[in-house]
């Protein structure tokens, strides 16, 4: 068995006039996240942690900012590429772990979806998904509410 473990982490700044997607979840907020995608930052994190573990590089080179096909775009849609890219590379996703930090808004009640929502993507069992959510006690930038950021592990295993 040939077993790589890989880390991810994404940080975005909340800001007034957008979503806040975090997970695949939309969640009623007064803030959303800023960046060129959906900037939804715990699957920012999830993706680097499984290139990364692949050693496939990160989401910068497979999903430049400044690529315009990528504006606006949903990180789910971009989670899929990252399964498929494991998958012709000959990987499988064993299990993923991850904490989301943020003050604000509470996240516990949408983790059951955004778990769903990330194994669906990846083809894996909900199962093998976990996702936390912690503040930082106000202190930070996160603790301020001026932005989040998420922290992901994973495990990956060479099957061919």
């Amino acid at each position: 068995m040939n077993f790589r473990t890989g880390l991810g982490y994404d940080v975005h700044r909340l800001t007034e006039g957008r979503k806040l997607i975090v997970g695949g979840v939309d969640i009623p907020y007064e803030k959303g996240l800023l960046g060129h995608s959906d900037a939804d930052v715990l699957v920012h994190a999830i993706m680097d942690a499984l290139l990364g573990a692949c050693k496939l590089g990160d989401i910068g080179r497979h999903f430049p900012d400044t690529d315009p096909q990528y504006k606006g775009i949903s990180s789910i849609t971009l989670l899929k590429h990252v399964g498929a890219l494991l998958g012709n590379n000959g990987y499988r996703v064993v299990n993923i772990d991850s904490v989301i930090v943020a003050q604000q808004p509470k996240m516990k009640p949408h983790i059951p979806q955004m778990e769903e929502n990330i194994a669906q993507a990846l083809g894996i069992d909900v199962y093998d998904v976990n996702v936390k959510a912690t503040t930082e006690e106000g202190l930070s930038f996160t603790g301020s509410g001026e932005g989040m950021a998420a922290k992901a592990v994973c495990l990956v295993e060479r099957v061919n």
